[in-house]
């Protein structure tokens, strides 16, 4: 028998961020306000834990409404066609300490493509009310191109308006939702 624990996200103290060059110079951030996940986890620990999340394109935010707009249209995210990003884990490993290695499944603009996130625990702590929570940095870089995203402006000098990679950056917390008992028939 193997305990099967549930974990979601806790959106009012988790964030999903995101960095792109701009001009070669410096970087543009964004972030997402709506998104939803969970983790499933066999036993202790979070080896081999399942992990899914999705993410509402239309609630980007880098801070300025023209260009949100703009990365919401067909040159970029096409919100419309494409409401969400979603990503399922396919490997969970503890590499040392409290990192981890997550790959999975990214889905962004219709293309289906296996990506590597770097996976940092932080802890667990009863957040006062008897709830436990765990939290998590997850980073990675994800290219656009390979995603439909080729829109680029070259600038005066002749360089790329926009790099190609985009660094995720993502603090999470989750907390348990459901905890029961599985019995796992081999």
């Amino acid at each position: 028998m193997t305990n099967t624990t549930t974990w979601v996200i806790d959106p009012l103290h988790s964030e999903v961020l995101f960095k792109i060059k701009h001009l070669v110079i410096s970087n543009v951030t964004g972030s997402f306000n709506k998104f939803d996940g969970n983790i499933v986890t066999q036993g202790n620990g979070f080896t081999n834990a399942k992990v899914t999340f999705v993410i509402d394109v239309k609630s980007i935010d880098t801070n300025q409404a023209q260009r949100d707009e703009h990365l919401q249209n067909g040159d970029f995210f096409a919100s419309d066609l494409y409401p969400q990003i979603t990503f399922e884990s396919t490997s969970f490993v503890n590499i040392s300490g409290n990192d981890y290695k997550m790959i999975g499944n990214l889905t962004l603009r219709g293309v289906t493509k296996p990506i590597e996130l770097n996976v940092e625990y932080g802890g667990s702590e009863d957040n006062g009310h008897g709830v436990l929570k765990h939290g998590f940095e997850i980073t990675g870089i994800v290219n656009r191109i390979e995603f439909g995203m080729t829109w680029n402006k070259l600038t005066d000098t002749g360089g790329l308006g926009l790099g190609e990679n985009i660094k995720l950056i993502a603090n999470i917390q989750v907390a348990e939702l459901v905890a029961e008992a599985v019995e796992i028939k081999a």
